[in-house]
């Protein structure tokens, strides 16, 4: 009988176990991010020319923000005109921050290193942002003795409305480019290095007419090229993305390379779709970039509503998910600077509920711009109250990486009130963030914490209902470890 009895608390004690385990939620997954601008000082730093600290009390600012309504990621721009918001020795400092450029923030201090720094504190992923074609902007100040317009003349044109262009045909374009993506991936702990939709220039940034790139293209026909020059200028944009592509994985495999194109690749495709041809005005074969798998997320611009039949959001997301072949991330841009109000916030939300849908595996968004996060309360109230009201991490890429960090050593220690909950990670190497999860009568909740923290601290009883105002005792603890590239290790579920 004892046998029996012994055996029979054993197999309790078991499926507890088991069922306790089972029960433990899954956290939920999705890339949430939102573009910061400094070309033109867009979004940060507001104006040329702040001091040091008032430069770094708006990067706080938004970041906290990011933070607070659980963003997890932020995409930064870095090289807005062959320029560089760090210390390089390839580019001269930008004029957007000091409003001379080539002059450092004084006091000194390194913009990407803040960035990067502040970012992670608050668990977030900092993706660099960088325009690999733009030499000189129209708002970017006189063209200095430093600027790569000067230093590199051979490999840059003026457009007509007074930009200047690299050329993207010219090894050199491609061969700073590259170095400058090297130099950064190299010296700093970013999680991301990230291109936009600036490729061959819109045709408005010549007054209309046609890139000036006859000299590059009679030298490649002369070398025996046949390519037409539509084909050949397509070709020396899928060299570049494929070059970086591989030369980022060689520093820095969990590294992710995202592009973020003009949302249409050709009218008709699908067959509904209306609107400007990136293939033949950009040069741009984004379409084959996803194809190839030569980025590790894909993030068409889709600024257009839900019902806008010619350039329908499901409609455009639907059909670059059927391109995405090589199972990389999918996350569109959002126009979130349509505003707040509910019909607006309603537009954002619902696109974030398709994506959902559409992409489910790994979903994820950007909002364009962080700017009008800032701006309309009403959006990000209720983007919080909807669907970013819990934390989230961003989907695994396992193409980069497919193993887990090892779990942590975790103890408790009862103090009144609270449990104090410790940990210590076998390997703090491969920690980007923690989620601690805990157990309220049924009912599991969790949170994220960045790779420093070592303990939290939880109160025995809390509240599980807000409308009734029920409370319940915790009876559960869970830690696990996330990596750089979103596995999640196994964790101990601790029954107290």
């Amino acid at each position: 009988m004892r046998k029996k009895i012994l055996l029979f608390t054993l197999l309790c004690s078991s499926f507890l176990a088991h069922s306790q385990l089972v029960n433990t939620p899954k956290i939920q997954r999705e890339f949430r991010a939102a573009w910061v601008a400094s070309v033109a000082n867009i979004n940060w730093p507001s104006k040329s020319g702040l001091t040091t600290q008032q430069q770094q009390d708006e990067a706080i600012a938004l970041l906290d923000m990011l933070q607070k309504n659980n963003f997890n990621a932020v995409i930064f721009q870095i090289r807005p005109q062959g320029d560089a918001f760090y210390k390089s020795d390839l580019e001269p400092w930008s004029y957007y921050l000091t409003g001379v450029q080539g002059q450092a923030p004084n006091p000194y201090y390194d913009p990407l290193e803040f960035w990067v720094n502040a970012a992670h504190e608050r668990g977030m992923e900092l993706h660099v942002w960088l325009n690999p074609y733009r030499a000189h902007h129209t708002a970017g100040g006189e063209v200095s003795d430093l600027s790569v317009v000067k230093k590199h003349p051979e490999l840059v044109v003026k457009l007509k409305q007074g930009y200047w262009w690299f050329d993207p045909s010219k090894k050199g374009t491609q061969d700073l480019a590259s170095a400058v993506v090297k130099d950064i991936v190299k010296r700093y702990d970013i999680d991301g290095v990230h291109f936009d939709d600036y490729f061959y220039p819109y045709a408005e940034y010549n007054g209309g007419e046609d890139f000036p790139d006859q000299e590059s293209y009679n030298a490649y026909q002369k070398q025996g090229g046949k390519l037409s020059r539509g084909d050949w200028r397509r070709e020396q944009v899928n060299k570049f993305v494929k070059r970086v592509y591989s030369e980022i994985k060689k520093e820095k495999k969990h590294v992710k390379l995202g592009i973020s194109p003009f949302g249409i690749w050709r009218p008709g495709y699908p067959e509904s779709i209306k609107g400007m041809d990136q293939y033949e005005k950009l040069y741009a074969d984004a379409k084959l970039w996803l194809n190839k798998g030569w980025v590790d997320y894909f993030m068409p611009q889709l600024y257009w509503q839900i019902n806008n039949i010619p350039l329908s959001f499901p409609v455009l997301l639907g059909w670059w998910q059927t391109e995405n072949t090589k199972n990389r991330h999918l996350w569109p841009g959002l126009n979130s600077g349509i505003g707040g109000g509910e019909k607006n916030s309603d537009e954002v939300i619902n696109q974030i509920m398709i994506t959902r849908g559409i992409v489910p595996n790994s979903p994820g968004v950007a909002h364009w711009s962080i700017g009008a996060l800032t701006k309309h309360e009403s959006l990000r109230n209720d983007l919080l109250a909807g669907p970013y009201k819990e934390e989230a991490l961003v989907p695994v890429s396992p193409w980069l990486d497919k193993k887990a960090p090892a779990a942590v050593m975790v103890s408790k220690e009862d103090r009144n009130t609270d449990l104090y909950i410790k940990w210590n990670p076998k390997d703090g190497k491969d920690v980007f963030k923690y989620v601690v999860y805990t157990k309220y009568g049924d009912k599991w909740t969790y949170r994220t914490l960045n790779a420093k923290s070592t303990f939290f601290q939880v109160p025995k009883v809390a509240e599980v209902n807000a409308k009734s105002k029920a409370k319940a005792p915790l009876n559960a603890v869970k830690v696990t470890a996330v990596d750089r590239t979103g596995n999640e290790s196994d964790g101990e579920i601790i029954v107290l």
